[in-house]
C-alpha cells in the first residue's frame, strides 16, 4: 500500500503523523451525550463488547450480563449512535450501532453532531487498539477492574476527521478486506474441524478394532464400541485403572516450582511438589467436565479433575489416554452435584488386550496424532497472523498510515 503524499503531526501520541489535510479535533467538537430513556422497556435491548461491539442481546448464548426486572428507564440507542460500555471502555467495549434498541443506563450514548461524520469510519477507529490504550489514560479508578470512561473525559479525548469522502472511501475498503480475510479465516477454522473430526475418527477406529484390516471381528456387545477384533476381551473401566480426586491446592498455597499444576481445562500454575507419578492422564471432574490430558512428568492435580497414574492403572498409560478420548465421559455428569459421576465412568467397558497390542496401538497413534496436530497448529497459527494482519489493517488505514483511496 501507497502512503499519502504529505503528513503533519497531530500533536496526539496515540495518532502520530496524519495526512495533511486531514484534521485532528476533541470529542466534543463531535459528539453529543445522548440520554433519552425508553417510557416502556419494549424496545430491543442491546448490549456491547469488546468482541462484538454492539448487538442483540437476544443473540449472545450464555450472557453473563444480569436482566433487569423491566427495562423501563433504559437508555434509548438509534443506528450510527456510538455506545460505550463504561465499566469495560477500557477493554474496547463500545463501537457504533447498527440496530435500534435500548442499553443499560450504566453505559453511555452519544450522537454524531453532523452528516459528514460516517458512522461506520468510526466504528472502525475507535475499536483499534491505539485508541483503545487511549481510552485505558483517560480512565478512572483505584483498580483496573474499577475503571470507568465517564463522558467528561470522553469529550476531552481527541479524534481523528478525514474529509467525509476519505471516510466513505476508508470504510468501503476495510468492508471489502475484512470480508475477504474472515472468509479465509473461516476456510481455516473448517479445515481445522476436518483435521479434528479425522483425529476423533482415527483414534475411535484404532482403539476398537486395532489396525489390521483382515483380523477376524465378533460382536462386543457394547454400542460405542461395536465389532473387534475375534481375540481381543472387554472389562470394566474400574478393572484396569481407577480414577483418583486430585487435591484442594489454592493459589496462595501453591509454591514456586517446577511442578505443573493441572486443573479440569490444562495446567492453571506452578508448584514445588506433585501428587502423582509420571506419566498421568488428568480427567476433567467440574468444568470442562470429561476434558482429557496427559502429562508425561509428575504433576499436581487440582480437585476440579481426577487422575490416573502408574498406582492407580494396571495398563499402558498411552493407550488408556486414548481410549478416554473415546469413551466421551462428559456424557456422565452427576444428577444432582455439577461434575463427572466418577460410578458411571469407571462402569463403563473398554477393550482388554495384550500389553503388547496396547503399546503398538499407543505407538501408532501417537505418530498418526502428532501429524495432525502439527497440520492444526498452522493452521491455527495462520488463523493468529490473519487476525494480526487484519488489525494492522485496520489501524494503518483509519489512522492514514496508508492510503487507500485508489483501492476499491
Amino acid at each position: 500500500m501507497k502512503r499519502y503524499p504529505e503528513y503533519k503531526e497531530s500533536g496526539v501520541e496515540w495518532i502520530g503523523e496524519i495526512p495533511k489535510h486531514w484534521e485532528v479535533e476533541r470529542n466534543k467538537r463531535i459528539f453529543n451525550e445522548k440520554d433519552d430513556r425508553s417510557v416502556t422497556g419494549k424496545e430491543e435491548l442491546l448490549t456491547v463488547s469488546h468482541i462484538t461491539g454492539v448487538s442483540p442481546r437476544a443473540e449472545k448464548k450464555n450472557v453473563g450480563m444480569f436482566l433487569a426486572e423491566t427495562l423501563v428507564g433504559y437508555k434509548h440507542c438509534s443506528v450510527g449512535n456510538l455506545v460505550i460500555n463504561t465499566m469495560w471502555a477500557w477493554m474496547g467495549a463500545l463501537g457504533i450501532s447498527a440496530f435500534d434498541g435500548i442499553v443499560s443506563p450504566s453505559y453511555n450514548v452519544y450522537e454524531l453532531k453532523s452528516s459528514e461524520y460516517l458512522p461506520r469510519y468510526y466504528d472502525y477507529l475507535y475499536r483499534t487498539p491505539n485508541h483503545v490504550n487511549e481510552i485505558m489514560r483517560w480512565s478512572k479508578g483505584i483498580w483496573t477492574s474499577r475503571w470507568r470512561l465517564y463522558p467528561d473525559a470522553f469529550f476531552s479525548m481527541f479524534t481523528i476527521i478525514p474529509p467525509f469522502r476519505e471516510q466513505t472511501q476508508i470504510a468501503n475498503f476495510l468492508d471489502h478486506k475484512m470480508g475477504q480475510i474472515d472468509e479465509l479465516i473461516r476456510i481455516k477454522e473448517r479445515r481445522i474441524e476436518l483435521l479434528e473430526e479425522q483425529r476423533t475418527a482415527l483414534i475411535n477406529q484404532v482403539v476398537t478394532k486395532g489396525f489390521d484390516p483382515n483380523v477376524e471381528m465378533k460382536p462386543s456387545g457394547v454400542e460405542w464400541i461395536g465389532e473387534i477384533p475375534a481375540h481381543w476381551n472387554l472389562c470394566m473401566l474400574k478393572y484396569a485403572s481407577r480414577l483418583v480426586y486430585g487435591d484442594t491446592l489454592i493459589a496462595e498455597n501453591r509454591e514456586n516450582g517446577v511442578v505443573p499444576v493441572y486443573g479440569s481445562n490444562g495446567i492453571i500454575d506452578t508448584h514445588s511438589s506433585s501428587n502423582t507419578l509420571s506419566p498421568a492422564i488428568i480427567v476433567g471432574r467440574k468444568g470442562s467436565l470429561g476434558k482429557i490430558q496427559y502429562s508425561d512428568v509428575s504433576c499436581f492435580v487440582i480437585d476440579t479433575a481426577y487422575y490416573i497414574d502408574r498406582r492407580t492403572s494396571h495398563v499402558n498409560l498411552r493407550w488408556l489416554y486414548y481410549i478416554l478420548q473415546s469413551l466421551k465421559l462428559e456424557r456422565f455428569r452427576n444428577s444432582v452435584l455439577p461434575g463427572l459421576n466418577r460410578e458411571s465412568a469407571e462402569g463403563q467397558y473398554v477393550p482388554l488386550i495384550s500389553a503388547e497390542e496396547q503399546t503398538q496401538i499407543a505407538n501408532f497413534l501417537d505418530r498418526k496424532t502428532q501429524q495432525i496436530d502439527e497440520l492444526i497448529a498452522t493452521e491455527q497459527r495462520k488463523i493468529e497472523l490473519l487476525k494480526e494482519y487484519r488489525q494492522s489493517l485496520i489501524s494503518e488505514a483509519v489512522t492514514g498510515k496508508i492510503d487507500v483511496r485508489n483501492e476499491v
